[in-house]
């Protein structure tokens, strides 16, 4: 079953090695929507629902944390899974994120088999 996918970075570069690596992590992928922010992020999932997230955590208008605040308290996306994927090196600011229902995170840089072992259990 295909599963359709949000990337949330504001590098370019990055949301296409995303794509890349959950390609070559062979997830079964539908739609792949990518956004620049966590607010570009919410507008396009009014209209696109999706079933799994990844976003960094450092991003300007709406950063990572912003972002999965808002997804969880939503009631249209509070079930899906947000992995972040970020440089952060602060533990705080990760455990931050899975306080705030991260399903998991992957520091930067990261290889095709760390995607595909955080999405293990989650797809």
């Amino acid at each position: 079953m295909a599963l359709d996918v949000m990337i949330v970075d504001d590098s370019a570069a990055i949301r296409k090695i995303l794509h890349r690596v959950l390609v070559q992590a062979d997830v079964p992928l539908g739609k792949v929507l990518e956004a620049g922010d966590g607010r570009e992020a919410l507008e396009k999932l009014k209209n696109s629902p999706v079933g799994l997230i990844l976003s960094d955590i450092n991003m300007p208008n709406m950063d990572g944390l912003e972002l999965l605040g808002a997804l969880k308290s939503q009631d249209s996306t509070k079930s899906v899974p947000v992995i972040m994927v970020t440089t952060e090196g602060s533990s705080s600011r990760v455990m931050e994120a899975v306080n705030l229902g991260a399903s998991g995170y992957v520091r930067k840089p990261f290889t095709a088999e760390q995607i595909k072992e955080k999405l293990a259990g989650l797809i």
